[in-house]
């Protein structure tokens, strides 16, 4: 059987990164019998400095893309119905809110190795863009590596702390090194990428013409 090693970069700040991953395990699902693949989520954050506090999103949209009241109305509908179709509820309304996700991610690294990181991500996302709830809470944080099946306690300690920071920073760095500046990056085999929140049936003709292409003599 083929196997793909596949990076999944990604923000999980990002409407899109949820899209994109709800396609790739449905694709990758789909697959299952002919390909096999090792997933590992890499931290990526789009806005490094964003307070604790975070920002309203319609606010935030405004002042670094310079949308109008009308295009952001028109990009959560849209935003919306695609990861319906992937899988996720979103609530985005005028009161959302983007947050910094540092520590988030230093919920992921430490899942890599303690537990089931693709089942914390999709929490991470459900509480974020269905619950509206702040990813940046410390408290938030642990209930969600609890509902995880991660120890909570441990969980609390790693975040009173700087455990990990310098792990997750390095990582951002060198996706950043690679020239990743936007994401989902979707790196198979430390050489094929498929960048952003694709459909289902684009990334299963991606593997397989990734898997295909790896299969034949040099």
């Amino acid at each position: 059987m083929q196997r793909l090693k596949i990076d999944y970069v990604s923000d999980i700040a990002c409407p899109w990164c949820a899209i994109g991953l709800g396609g790739l395990i449905a694709a990758v699902d789909r697959l299952a019998g002919k390909l096999e693949v090792e997933l590992t989520f890499q931290p990526f954050e789009l806005n490094r400095n964003m307070p604790p506090e975070g920002e309203n999103l319609g606010e935030h949209m405004v002042a670094k893309y310079e949308l109008t009241a009308a295009q952001i109305a028109e990009n959560n509908a849209q935003i919306t119905a695609l990861a319906a179709e992937a899988g996720y509820v979103f609530n985005l309304t005028r009161d959302s809110r983007i947050w910094n996700t540092f520590d988030a991610h230093r919920l992921m690294y430490w899942a890599e190795s303690h537990g089931d990181p693709l089942m914390l991500q999709n929490l991470l996302f459900k509480d974020n863009f269905t619950d509206q709830r702040s990813i940046s809470d410390h408290a938030v944080l642990a209930e969600i590596a609890v509902e995880a099946g991660l120890n909570g306690e441990r969980a609390k300690e790693i975040l009173a702390s700087e455990t990990y920071l310098d792990e997750v920073d390095e990582r951002m760095k060198l996706w950043l090194s690679k020239g990743i500046r936007g994401v989902p990056a979707i790196i198979i085999n430390d050489r094929h990428i498929i960048e952003g929140g694709q459909s289902s049936a684009v990334f299963e003709q991606a593997l397989l013409q990734i898997a295909a292409s790896s299969a034949e003599p040099a």
